[in-house]
């Protein structure tokens, strides 16, 4: 992978770190808002799989 996916796959991580902290701080807790946010990520963390390897195979 060169260093600008690299860069953009990082600043991503990152962000949806940082969303999911902000998140959890604000109060919204109901009874499955966890189970939600796993799930949820689960969901994000598969789809940018997928694009990752979008992108593998158009670059070779």
């Amino acid at each position: 992978m060169n260093k600008t996916a690299t860069t953009a796959v990082t600043g991503l991580a990152v962000a949806m770190a940082a969303g999911t902290a902000a998140y959890m701080m604000s109060g919204h807790r109901g009874p499955n808002t966890g189970r939600k946010i796993k799930k949820n990520a689960a969901k994000a963390i598969k789809t940018l799989g997928s694009m990752l390897d979008s992108v593998e195979y158009m670059m070779r």
